[in-house]
Order: structure tokens, then sequence, then C-alpha cells
């Protein structure tokens, strides 16, 4: 009788196992579906995929990439503040929260990130097989350009990478060869704060021949400037880039020998096809003013 009881036994067991492993199989091929189906596109040499996790590198991939190769942007570049590129080319593409599981879901072959990517999704993005490449923010137009070139040469699109690098080092998009007087010049940034000079925007106004105000008074990266300071030692033309209750102050208006400007934020941070548009800003500003000059 405990013979027969123990061969019952083993018979239920075995049709259990059975049974999980038929359960769980499905599961397990398709955890492995990803890595497989990357494998042939790779093997196959078909064009990478991307998910882009951050706004710049967002408007980098959409202008280097082919469309089919983007598989998703980041949020973020649905929200207009943050992001330089048009609400209708946005649309054209997908978004994720910027979670693991939206990422692995979506199957790309790389994945374009912050460096400042949370440690515990790119592990888990890396777990999965994928290959994660992260850019810091650049600070000079150099760096930009070796962003472009390092993206463009990820997706294999060196030629159209190339034609970005080309309009990013043109020099001041429509205006003149050389700007003429130095201007000087505050950026008043979100939280009425100011730039350093070791910045990608700082480069981009001394170019413009945009002098810095605020370094020539002892100001460095992210230093704090009140209403009233600004007030008691105005600029001669002010960018305006928040909108905080101290920056849309009536008072602004009444400065007679500074000009006030408005700057979209989603111009400040990132290079790119960003360089070229606040180039041409820049160059707009400066006509305006030598146009106003008495």
């Amino acid at each position: 009788m405990p013979s027969r009881l123990l061969t019952t036994a083993r018979a239920h067991l075995a049709a259990l196992s059975l049974a999980l492993f038929v359960a769980l199989f499905p599961a397990l091929l398709a955890s492995c579906a990803p890595a497989t189906e990357r494998e042939a596109r790779q093997d196959a040499g078909g064009a990478p995929r991307f998910v882009s996790l951050n706004p710049c590198l967002d408007a980098l991939l959409v202008e280097i990439a082919a469309p089919a190769q983007v598989l998703a942007l980041s949020h973020y570049s649905r929200d207009a503040a943050s992001s330089s590129l048009a609400r209708g080319v946005v649309e054209r593409f997908a978004a994720t929260g910027g979670t693991a599981e939206e990422v692995l879901a979506l199957q790309p072959d790389i994945v374009l990130a912050s460096s400042f990517l949370d440690p515990a999704t790119r592990a888990a993005l890396e777990r999965a097989g994928l290959r994660v490449e992260t850019f810091g923010s650049p600070v000079s137009i150099a760096e930009s350009l070796e962003q472009v070139r390092r993206i463009a040469a990820l997706a294999g699109r060196e030629a159209a990478g190339e034609a970005l690098a080309r309009r990013i080092a043109g020099g001041i998009a429509a205006g003149p060869e050389t700007p003429g007087e130095d201007i000087a010049t505050m950026l008043w940034q979100p939280g009425q704060i100011v730039p350093g000079e070791a910045t990608l925007i700082g480069e981009l106004m001394r170019e413009a021949g945009f002098a810095s105000h605020s370094a020539a008074r002892g100001l460095g990266q992210a230093d704090h400037v009140a209403l009233e300071t600004l007030l008691a030692d105005p600029p001669d033309l002010l960018l305006v880039a928040g909108d905080s209750a101290g920056q849309e102050h009536p008072l602004l208006a009444r400065l007679e020998d500074t000009r006030v400007e408005r700057l979209p934020t989603n111009l400040l941070y990132c290079g790119g096809p960003t360089i070229p548009a606040v180039r041409a800003r820049f160059a707009a500003i400066r006509e305006r003013m030598e146009h106003a000059a008495p």
C-alpha cells in the first residue's frame, strides 16, 4: 500500500510539473523574445531602433535618425516649456513616462538617456540586454557637436549628423559676420537666476556680442538676482526667460535705458538644433535694438 501511494504521488507531481511548464513556457519564451528579435535585426543589418528618455536627446534623435528608427520620445517633449520640437513633430511619435517597463515593451536596440538616469532604471534596462547610452548637458558648441556626431554614429546616419553639424557650426544665422559693439546683457532665467560663463547659452551670448552684465558684477552659475538688485543696476539688455512675480513686474517696463526682451525657456538648455534657433533669436534682437537706436 505505501508503495502504491508513493507511485500515485509521484504521478500527480509529474503531472503538476508538466502543467506548470506548459503554463509558464509562453511567458518564458516572451521574456526571451526582445533579445532574439534585436539580434535578428542586427544580424540582418537592420538600422538600430531607439527610445529617448530626455527632451534634448529627443530633438537630436528626430533630427538625425530616420522616422522608423524612433520608437518613442520622452514625455517631456509633450510639454512646450521643455521641448524644442514643434507639436506637430512630437505627435508623430509615441512617448513614454521613462519607466523600464514601458521601454522594455518597445524592444529598442538603444536607449538614449541623460547622465542623471535613475540607476535602478538603467540597471533594469541593462539586465534585459538593452544598450543604454547616456549624455550630459552640453556646456559648449564643441560639446554639442560631439553629441550630434555620436548619435549619428549610433544610428548609422553619419550624413544626417554632418548636415546638422554644418548648421550648428555655420555662425550667426541671418546676422552680420561681426555683431558690432558688445551690449551689456543679463539673461534672467527661471527662478531669477543667471547663467555662468562656462555654459552653452553663455557662449552663444558672447558670440552674439551680448556681454554678461551679471558676470561683470561677480555673479556665477545659478546665482539669484532679486528684482530690487536688477532695478538698482540694470543692464542695457534684459533677456527674461521666466515667469516669476519679479520677472513679470510692471516696473521692468519703466526702465528707461534698458531694452527688455523675452526668451523662451526651451531655448536655454539644449544644444543641437536649438543652437541655430538661439542664434536667429539673438540676431533679431540685435537688429531691433539697432533700428531703435537714435
